[in-house]
């Protein structure tokens, strides 16, 4: 088959498109994963075509999940080293509210039900015994018992740890997943309240959760399981709502603000609120603009790769076959598959041309009127 493919795409922007592949690594392994990648970019906006909003969702909940998966590990390596600095409060049992609950361990070691539940923990031969009141503390140590990490200072490290986690996964979380624009100090206070009380919450949640299953006897690694699903996978989830509505997009913020002008001038509000008001409006409209002109352009410019990837995919995949000699209807067959596919990609060059063009003249527009108001 030659190049005289027919052209879904029409017009004069068609006839100027190029259906072009940025080549690939000339390191054969990175070769392999960029194959791969442009293989899943195929599939990918083939989705977002269908589904953007869907698209939209998912990807930032990928992108969040990602960020919180890395600032755990920090918190992590944090846990290796800090609960030694507070080493001599390692004896002091943090349990509240100690509500006894009628059910023993393993061990014998009482249980309670508590939203912060740090009891001291000391160990003889392969056994564990945990000291949730003074008075059992000293008689473990009565007994010459090992203290471990535990008690207060491990919660106070923990709680050190997290925050310093989420002192990470807030900017990485406003800037980079849901590029906001918003007041940082307003949206850094909505975060810190729904971390406590998403903490708190799960908290509550696993306090009656923990004691019924160490009642049970269950393995060690299962309740370790079940404590990550609820403290990270649940939180994960929950966050992800809290940050649809704490980090806005930059339409979303630009419609608030032109309600808010709108709004001050039916209340008969001095005329400079009004201006400062529409002024703020205008500004965020002209923002909205941009990052949607950018972010078009981006995605139009990945796509166009994809699809030029895969029509380059299926030409040689047709090459094989001619020299393989497979029959006329398969070679036919393939044919009609690489000008399907060239359509494709040029439809999608011609999108990205446009999307490109629409960019520039976006941030020309832009600069232009701020330019004026100066």
């Amino acid at each position: 088959m030659n190049e005289e493919v027919t052209q879904s795409a029409s017009g004069a922007a068609a006839a100027q498109a190029e259906v072009r592949v940025k080549p690939l690594s000339d390191n054969a392994f990175l070769a392999f994963f960029q194959k791969i990648w442009r293989w899943w970019l195929g599939v990918w906006y083939g989705f977002a075509d269908k589904h953007p909003k869907g698209s939209k969702l998912i990807q930032q909940f990928v992108v969040m999940f990602l960020f919180s998966n890395l600032v755990t590990i920090f918190q992590a390596l944090i846990m290796i080293f800090l609960p030694y600095a507070f080493q001599e409060i390692w004896d002091v049992p943090f349990v509240w509210p100690a509500v006894a609950l009628p059910w023993q361990d393993a061990a014998g070691n009482a249980l309670n039900y508590a939203i912060f539940n740090e009891p001291v923990k000391f160990l003889l031969g392969n056994d564990t015994f945990i000291a949730s009141t003074p008075e059992q503390v000293q008689q473990y140590m009565d007994l010459g018992y090992e203290l471990q990490m535990s008690g207060l200072g491990n919660f106070i490290a923990f709680e050190i740890a997290t925050f310093l986690a989420q002192c990470i996964n807030f900017p990485l979380q406003r800037n980079i997943t849901f590029k906001s624009k918003g007041n940082p100090v307003v949206q850094g206070i909505w975060y810190f309240i729904g971390w406590i009380a998403i903490s708190v919450g799960v908290n509550a949640i696993w306090g009656i959760m923990n004691p019924i299953m160490m009642w049970w006897n269950w393995n060690e690694a299962v309740i370790a399981i079940i404590k990550t699903v609820l403290t990270g996978g649940v939180s994960v989830v929950i966050f992800f709502f809290i940050f649809l509505v704490i980090f806005p997009d930059q339409q979303k913020l630009a419609d608030k603000a032109a309600k808010k002008a709108e709004a001050l001038k039916n209340s008969g509000a001095a005329a400079e609120e009004i201006a400062a008001a529409e002024a703020k409006a205008v500004e965020l409209a002209e923002n909205a603009k941009l990052e949607a002109a950018r972010k078009e352009a981006l995605v139009s410019d990945s796509a166009a790769n994809s699809r030029a990837v895969s029509w380059e995919a299926s030409k040689k995949m047709l090459e094989k076959m001619k020299s393989e000699g497979k029959s006329e209807e398969d070679i036919a067959a393939q044919e009609k598959i690489v000008a399907d596919k060239y359509n494709q990609a040029l439809e999608a060059a011609v999108k990205r041309d446009e999307a490109i063009a629409a960019n520039e003249a976006a941030i020309r527009e832009v600069e232009a009127a701020r330019a004026a108001r100066a």
